[in-house]
């Protein structure tokens, strides 16, 4: 049996049913992986906890549920698709136990389509975290976010994070988050994600994101820029996360694309599954 893996969500009660989409392919495609959940919210209701910790168990997978005190981010910005529950990871060294010296922050809107071992066996040294950039064919919005961010490195998308705890216990205050937030709410435009990169981007490394972060609208682009050899085929071999980024979500009817199909399996069986519960 291989090391166990840790794995954070932050998120609200609207996105427990991605979350177990998420779930279920994360075991299909680790068979023989131990993985121990950890969910920290806010406001979920304890029916709906206890209807996840029976989903976790049938896949046979710890859960840990953190429940926090979001009063801190009253001044946050937040819309309704960027809830406060997104601001909990920047905090996840402080949150979570501190023998827990690493782990790995997914969005609830992903499938894992293949192993994540590699991910979270890589090394971090001093590094605070492990993040792709989501970059286009001529790379327009790295230039622009570095411009209104000021920043001297590359930006970095924060769906998928592999998190040095030991590092972020170190460096991450919640007195600069909070300065941040008042000083610059009116620029930021994905809050938590500006936030993290303006913060803490210089403390990040870089992996793939064809691999580790594939922004399921951006087919075209991983094949066009690979030169044709990024097709669906090496994509199903080698991508070990797709996230569905932006709108619409692989749930809503106006989803549409090469990965659709793929999402709306593992939905259907998350239905069924829960049924035999």
């Amino acid at each position: 049996m291989n090391q166990k893996i840790d794995l954070l969500f932050t998120l609200d009660e609207g996105y427990l049913a991605p979350l177990k989409v998420a779930l279920l392919s994360i075991h299909d495609n680790n068979p023989r992986q131990d993985f121990r959940v950890w969910l920290v919210h806010e406001r979920i209701s304890e029916e709906s906890i206890t209807t996840l910790q029976a989903f976790c168990h049938s896949l046979g997978f710890e859960l840990q549920v953190i429940k926090v005190d979001g009063s801190n981010w009253a001044s946050a910005p937040t819309v309704a698709r960027y809830p406060k529950e997104m601001y909990f990871r920047l905090l996840a060294g402080e949150i979570l136990p501190e023998d827990i010296t690493k782990v790995l922050y997914l969005d609830p809107d992903i499938l894992v389509i293949n192993p994540l071992t590699d991910l979270w066996n890589l090394e971090l040294d001093q590094h605070l975290l492990a993040a792709a950039t989501h970059t286009g064919l001529l790379d327009v919005s790295t230039p622009i976010n570095k411009v209104r961010l000021d920043l001297d490195h590359e930006y970095y998308n924060s769906g998928v994070m592999l998190l040095n705890l030991t590092q972020a216990r170190e460096k991450v205050q919640w007195a600069d988050i909070s300065r941040v937030i008042e000083k610059y709410a009116h620029f930021l435009v994905l809050p938590d994600q500006d936030i993290l990169n303006y913060l803490y981007g210089k403390y990040a490394l870089t992996i793939p994101e064809e691999r580790w972060n594939y922004d399921a609208r951006m087919y075209a682009k991983y094949f066009t820029r690979s030169l044709s050899k990024h097709d669906l085929h090496w994509v199903m071999a080698n991508t070990s996360i797709l996230h569905f980024c932006g709108k619409p979500k692989p749930w809503d009817k106006k989803h549409d694309n090469r990965f659709t199909a793929l999402y709306l399996s593992y939905q259907n069986r998350v239905v069924e599954l829960e049924k035999e519960l």
